[in-house]
């Protein structure tokens, strides 16, 4: 199969058109068309219904669109890894909650870099349960996370070693024009608009557990945007869009030149954890053991 034929199909189904695709992919129709054929003997069944005027895709497809996608980076990320492969350098793939890449994770790779030189981290953001799932499955030998510090620890078996790589804390913060919506005892009103987790991500259920105000849709008077992503969700708190609760480690830049205003005297902070967990792979352990006694 030649890899071009899946690019070929991705713009296929974002035109929705053959002239448009072939265009875009700077060759003639009946070029783009003999290349879709191709990969249509390659499947072995139609996937494009060819009519006069037009041309109907099989919704495979579409339903498969992600997969195609993902198969593109992962066979890129192959090639790179397989021609620039240098025996002496060493691997190591860690999953990562979002809000640590911004945070610790340079802080990691900094110290990294400086102590192991032939070192390489492959990086796999995601989610908190989704990094749990592919340390599991063996996607990634390192997992950074939050955790906070009076839950029990992950009930992992003795294969699996805990560090601590440091301290957090969420903290309600508003920015923008939202700033003069404080009122003299230090609160805001009730009906401030508000950016929520989703229900059932990690920072959701900790501070629904924490009951803690205009943390979830159950909290707050007027939800106004809801993300899992807490770097976008800093982002729009900076322009006033909303309320909401951050990783002190993202947003202290901000509050000290003032673009955000801390709200912690008035609504609190919770306390989190910077968890590495690690295989117990003889390297790796080395590995952390020394960028634990370097980190800041």
């Amino acid at each position: 199969m030649d890899l071009q034929w899946l690019d070929d199909v991705l713009i296929l189904l974002e035109e929705k058109n053959m002239t448009r695709a072939a265009a875009r992919r700077h060759i003639t129709q009946p070029a783009f068309s003999r290349r879709i054929k191709s990969f249509e003997d390659w499947v072995g069944i139609p996937l494009l219904e060819r009519k006069a005027n037009k041309v109907e895709l099989s919704p495979s497809l579409f339903a498969n669109e992600q997969e195609i996608r993902s198969l593109i980076v992962r066979v890129t990320e192959l090639r790179n890894r397989v021609r620039h492969f240098k025996p002496e350098r060493i691997n190591v793939s860690i999953a990562s909650q979002h809000a640590l890449i911004f945070s610790s994770f340079p802080d990691i790779a900094t110290i990294t870099q400086r102590l192991f030189p032939s070192l390489n981290f492959r990086l796999r953001a995601g989610n908190r349960g989704d990094c749990i799932s592919m340390f599991l499955r063996g996607d990634a030998s390192m997992l950074l996370c939050y955790e906070t510090p009076s839950a029990n620890r992950m009930p992992f078996d003795e294969s699996i070693k805990r560090s601590t790589w440091g301290s957090d804390r969420l903290v309600p913060v508003i920015g923008g024009s939202l700033r003069y919506w404080r009122q003299e005892n230090g609160e805001v009103p009730d009906d401030i608009p508000t950016i929520i987790y989703p229900e059932q991500s990690y920072f959701s259920e900790l501070l629904s557990t924490e009951n803690s105000a205009f943390s979830v849709r159950s909290k707050t008077a007027n939800p106004a945007y809801e993300s899992a992503y807490s770097a976008g969700i800093k982002e729009m708190v900076v322009r006033g869009l909303g309320f909401a609760w951050l990783p002190m480690s993202m947003v202290y830049k901000e509050v000290e030149n003032g673009q955000l205003v801390n709200l912690s005297e008035s609504y609190g902070t919770i306390p989190l954890t910077i968890s590495l967990y690690t295989k117990s792979d003889k390297k790796i352990l080395e590995i952390v053991r020394a960028i634990t006694m370097e980190k800041p």
